[in-house]
């Protein structure tokens, strides 16, 4: 379902059409009321039986709904159009981490710099209950300011029943063992096991094993020997030499097969990070520069002082020669100035 320029939308009236998102199609349009513009995600596509997308959709709006921080889609509002529900978010401007990674690795400082909102935006989520379970490049988005929104919690999992009854684990392992991107799941989600917040972990281990090296950690030529790479394999490219070792460690460590040995929360992460990024790489340290000792003067004083008794020593011992000091004198005279 494509709209054209000025239909209408609720209370909006569409500008143009800026892409697909993940479950729907997502358009530029005008809030008049509050004279700003938006953007509108509207779902489309034939890819899954209509009921169940339509309830994913509803599931995503909850999801982001409940949510408030810096590094998180703002979610203006939510409604219905021609039967089909919409949300109705901040407009962005700028790019995703895919057409940013595009060109290869970025640059260590700008990656951690991402890599440290993406984990804070990420430990926002968990704190209300909510697992991605879809992290990826593309569902990353970078403003032009520098800032990290995370997009699409379209798969999102309330783990905690924050709002209404907790739905049937089993249905949600169903789910989840179909739900995802290969390439960026996570080990339990390959096996279509329970999924809590570290699987989220996982999946910005390979984000930001990617945004280092510039390739993909665990992508193979079928989906089904990216899925056995993940279960069994480390990354195909090493992060030795590119890295430093402490960046190494954190990497791996979110990388890692099973859940219990990555970090526990994406806040400890993200404090780890934390201190990273306010730290220079080896290689651009410098010595710090010399500081002017400030007992010199003083010596240079001490040592005026010592020469003057040295003259005045002298001139009590030397007959008197006319009006001319001795030449020490003039010297204790010069250092003392």
């Amino acid at each position: 379902m494509s709209l054209p320029a000025g239909a209408v939308i609720g209370p909006y009236e569409v500008v143009g059409w800026l892409g697909a998102g993940g479950m729907g199609e997502v358009y530029r349009a005008r809030d008049a009321r509050l004279d700003r513009d938006v953007a509108i995600k509207l779902v489309a596509g034939p890819s899954v039986p209509e009921s169940s997308r339509v309830d994913r959709f509803t599931q995503e709006a909850r999801a982001a709904g409940q949510l408030n921080h810096p590094n998180i889609l703002v979610v203006y509002d939510i409604g219905t159009h021609d039967g089909l529900p919409y949300i109705v978010s901040e407009l962005l401007d700028g790019e995703s981490l895919r057409r940013r990674i595009e060109g290869g690795a970025l640059a260590t400082r700008k990656a951690v710099d991402y890599a440290r909102q993406i984990a804070e935006g990420l430990a926002a989520a968990h704190d209300k209950g909510i697992v991605h379970r879809d992290l990826k490049p593309d569902n990353l988005f970078i403003t032009t300011e520098g800032r990290v929104k995370i997009l699409d919690f379209g798969l999102a999992k309330l783990t905690l029943a924050v709002e209404g009854p907790a739905k049937n684990p089993t249905e949600d392992t169903e789910v989840g063992a179909v739900l995802g991107t290969v390439g960026y799941m996570s080990p339990e989600q390959v096996r279509g096991e329970h999924v809590d917040p570290r699987s989220d972990l996982f999946s910005f281990g390979v984000i930001f094993h990617e945004m280092l090296t510039g390739h993909r950690a665990f992508t193979r030529a079928t989906a089904a020997d990216t899925m056995a790479a993940i279960l069994k394999e480390e990354p195909s490219a090493a992060l030795s030499g590119v890295a430093p070792q402490a960046l190494e460690r954190i990497v791996m460590r979110c990388l890692e097969k099973t859940r219990e040995a990555r970090f526990q929360s994406a806040r400890d992460l993200a404090f780890g990070l934390e201190g990273l990024s306010d730290t220079p790489a080896p290689a651009a340290r410098r010595p710090n520069p010399p500081r002017p000792s400030r007992q010199r003067p003083w010596a240079w004083l001490a040592l005026g002082a010592i020469l003057s008794v040295i003259a005045l020593v002298l001139v009590a011992w030397t007959p008197w020669r006319g009006v001319t000091p001795p030449v020490p004198l003039r010297l204790s005279a010069q250092l003392g100035a």
